[in-house]
């Protein structure tokens, strides 16, 4: 047996994780073979290992009322919406019409489009219109990357205590700890990651699932 503390996953084993550990129904394996059809731009969207640890995680904190930010064709929105309480809602925030019309089309057909309010535009202009006083139990942070720690001080303001924020790509596709890759995008992730690595307001840890998920419990 290896001595290392983790094991690395290739395609045959990250297949028998997700058929061991997602429970994929059929609504969530056709939107997400729909949406590999898209060619490369699919890589946006979350794999089912991935969608079903956010669902336990949403119904672990009783998660009542959470937010998105950016839901591409809906896949992780599902997820969500399916590990809330009952009666509870999420906030989806998309920059594309196009994106977001496919997105409700599957909202429908996973029969959540009730529990799901989907907003459109720049996530952060959603963010800082909502009301002051709304607060949520769960974020997922998802959208472009170069507004990630914004997005993270918006969202962690509106948490309640107990509440959580997800942050998604935070291995930056595998270059996150590589000081040579100075692209915009990792840049920004690397910066949020080491403000969370010392932000003393959450309790945290990142987690070695698909590109890498951050889970931030605001104290």
């Amino acid at each position: 047996m290896s001595a290392s503390k983790f094991t690395a996953l290739d395609e045959q084993l990250h297949a028998y994780v997700v058929e061991h550990g997602s429970r994929e129904d059929e609504v969530l394996r056709r939107l997400r073979e729909e949406t590999a059809a898209m060619g490369d731009i699919s890589v946006m969207q979350i794999a089912p290992d991935q969608g079903a640890f956010m669902s336990v995680i949403a119904r672990a904190i009783g998660a009542r009322r959470a937010i998105e930010l950016g839901t591409f064709t809906g896949y992780s929105a599902i997820c969500i919406a399916r590990g809330l309480v009952e009666g509870g809602t999420l906030v989806a925030c998309e920059l594309s019409e196009d994106y977001a019309q496919t997105a409700q089309r599957w909202f429908a057909e996973a029969g959540v489009q009730e529990r799901i309010e989907l907003r459109l535009g720049p996530a952060l202009e959603t963010l800082r219109a909502l009301p002051a006083d709304e607060s949520f139990d769960l974020a997922f942070i998802d959208a472009d990357k170069e507004n990630y720690p914004d997005y993270y001080e918006e969202c962690l303001s509106r948490l309640r205590p107990g509440g959580m924020v997800l942050v998604d790509n935070v291995l930056g596709m595998g270059t996150i700890n590589n000081p040579e890759v100075d692209d915009e995008r990792v840049v920004a992730i690397r910066e949020l990651n080491e403000r969370i690595a010392g932000d003393e307001r959450v309790d945290v840890a990142m987690l070695g699932i698909a590109d890498g998920v951050t889970l931030a419990l605001k104290r």
